[in-house]
């Protein structure tokens, strides 16, 4: 299940963190992260899914 929100979280990371926390904060940080570009949502989305 980790490979599919690690792929998910490269190609939308918003989907990778939902699937990994629901709609919690770090899902909105998610969200504002990739409106600011694209790479630092990557990064942090895999970082949620590598943390938990």
């Amino acid at each position: 299940m980790d490979l599919v929100r690690l792929l998910c979280a490269i190609f939308l990371p918003p989907l990778g963190v939902f699937l990994q926390v629901g709609f919690g904060v770090d899902f909105w940080i998610n969200i504002l992260l990739t409106l600011f570009g694209y790479i630092p949502g990557i990064i942090h989305a895999v970082w949620i899914i590598l943390k938990k």
